[in-house]
């Protein structure tokens, strides 16, 4: 995974840290993912994630709209993907039915 402070590329947006992945390991994901119809936990690696990190279903019609809709910031992804993945674990949890 990398590390490095996102790189802000205006208009209020920030680009992923390449290589990063911890929005598709710690995120849940209750849509359909070829290869997990049922969707994913929180915590388990996506099955597209390839082994680079990068998201094998990047722009294409299957890819899940939340992930689509996700966008990168400071706040969620910290200055690491360790940090990324603590930060994102702990919304998850916050916004946990009956957490």
């Amino acid at each position: 995974m990398s590390d490095g402070p996102l790189a802000y590329i205006g208009d209020g947006r920030w680009a992923c840290r390449a290589g990063c992945g911890a929005c598709c390991i710690a995120l849940s994901i209750s849509s359909p993912i070829p290869g997990m119809p049922d969707g994913k936990p929180a915590g388990v690696r996506c099955i597209q994630l390839t082994a680079d990190n990068r998201c094998a279903i990047f722009g294409q019609p299957e890819r899940p709209v939340v992930c689509a809709r996700l966008r990168p910031e400071p706040a969620m992804c910290g200055t690491s993907a360790a940090e990324a993945i603590a930060n994102i674990a702990a919304l998850e949890a916050a916004t946990r039915p009956g957490g």
